[in-house]
């Protein structure tokens, strides 16, 4: 299709509020951005309406939109815009992203291509029939197959939900009747999920810049819990950056590479997790994303290394579309930790917090949070695990996991 010059346009969807600093950048960079999000955000959200072209609302319940509805509502916007570019800020968004490139016939990742990114059975049958170390699983579908699964993989297990994101749904199970009393509780929704053995150890996460299918950038950390363990148990949230150059590290940053190329990755950010085993010492895939580390991960890494995921993200987007080059500016050597917890207190007091490497206060109601950054690792962790002992002493609270979609 002929396409006449006119500057690069993109349509963003965000069904939470998130993205700001993609929206941003892609002004800077001569886009013309229009955003189209829930129209339960429109009295509550802050957008950069400066960066935007328009905001088109989308109707939903707890930010699901009818995706029928989306295409047409995308098909009637681009009778006068024509759209260069589709992206999904929120990993909830990636289906709908896929569905409306493949239907507008817009460059981007499909919708099989898309699953490797929001599919956990998918992406786990891609890596391990390409030799990647996962642990073992089935679809939870199969009676049969299921039961043989069972018997031959000791427990427990986890009962994942295929498309939720991180820790939301997953069930542990101690006993084989369990993982059966989920799967008779979902019914004839069995489809959507998967049995997975657990496989306990540390667990860590990869957060990359990818362009023209090579890893631009990357950097490794480790959360100080699960996040299935916070999720599930309650507790505090907890990440820093892994030692650079230690062989953990460099282990770590070849395996994402091998992931990511396996998974066919193009352009674009990942976040990418694996378990570090307890019980022999080697790696294995967790799960991936064709997006921003939510739960504050991208002001962590930024913090320690001067480099904007959100924005990085936009000027890929960018340069590919215009078949330019990406340029990622040095990166800073400091390392930096990240802690968020529920707090009983409406609007906790963090005033008696005052050591000088604190250089992020979390500002929402019931929450507490910090960063804090240092040239040295181990004050980092020093002063993470002096904040999380102060925190469940004087504020922590806890509540039920979650079910369902929620904003990071």
């Amino acid at each position: 299709m002929h396409r006449s010059a006119h500057p690069l346009t993109l349509l963003c969807l965000a069904s939470f509020e998130k993205g700001q600093r993609f929206l941003q950048e892609a002004k800077r960079q001569g886009c013309r951005v229009f955003l189209l999000t829930s129209l339960s955000l429109k009295e509550k959200a802050h957008w950069p309406r400066e960066a935007l072209e328009d905001v088109f609302y989308m109707p939903d319940q707890e930010h699901q939109w009818n995706l029928q509805h989306t295409l047409l509502a995308v098909s009637h916007l681009y009778r006068t815009e024509l759209l260069d570019r589709i992206i999904a800020l929120d990993d909830f968004d990636v289906e709908k992203a896929a569905a409306l490139r493949e239907h507008l016939r817009i460059p981007g990742m499909g919708e099989t291509h898309t699953r490797f990114f929001r599919d956990k059975l998918a992406m786990r049958i891609q890596t391990a029939e390409n030799g990647i170390q996962v642990p073992r699983f089935v679809h939870a579908l199969n009676y049969d197959t299921v039961r043989r699964f069972l018997e031959a993989v000791p427990g427990p297990w986890v009962f994942k939900p295929r498309l939720m994101a991180g820790a939301l749904g997953i069930k542990k199970c101690s006993h084989a009747q369990e993982v059966w009393d989920h799967i008779h509780r979902v019914g004839d929704e069995q489809s959507f999920f998967l049995i997975e053995e657990f496989v306990a150890g540390d667990v860590l996460h990869v957060d990359s810049i990818w362009f023209r299918g090579e890893m631009r950038y990357a950097v490794a950390s480790a959360y100080g819990r699960p996040p299935l363990e916070v999720s599930q148990g309650g507790g505090i949230f907890m990440t820093r950056l892994l030692e650079r150059g230690s062989p953990l590290e460099q282990d770590l940053l070849a395996f994402n590479k091998r992931v990511l190329e396996t998974m066919g990755f193009v352009n674009g950010v990942s976040h990418t997790e694996f378990i570090h085993a307890h019980h022999n010492g080697e790696l294995y895939f967790l799960e991936t994303s064709a997006r921003v580390g939510g739960a504050h991960i991208s002001d962590l890494i930024e913090h320690a290394t001067g480099i904007n995921m959100w924005a990085e993200w936009a000027k890929v987007e960018v340069a590919s579309a215009r078949g330019e080059d990406y340029q990622l500016a040095p990166a800073h050597g400091d390392y930096a930790g990240l802690l968020v917890s529920l707090a009983r207190q409406e609007w906790p007091d963090t005033s008696s917090f005052t050591d000088p490497e604190l250089v992020w206060r979390m500002d929402k109601k019931h929450h507490i949070g910090f960063i804090v950054k240092s040239h040295d690792r181990r004050r980092v962790d020093e002063l993470l695990f002096q904040y999380a002992e102060r925190v469940r002493a004087d504020y922590h609270a806890s509540a039920p996991a979650l079910e369902t979609a929620r904003e990071d």
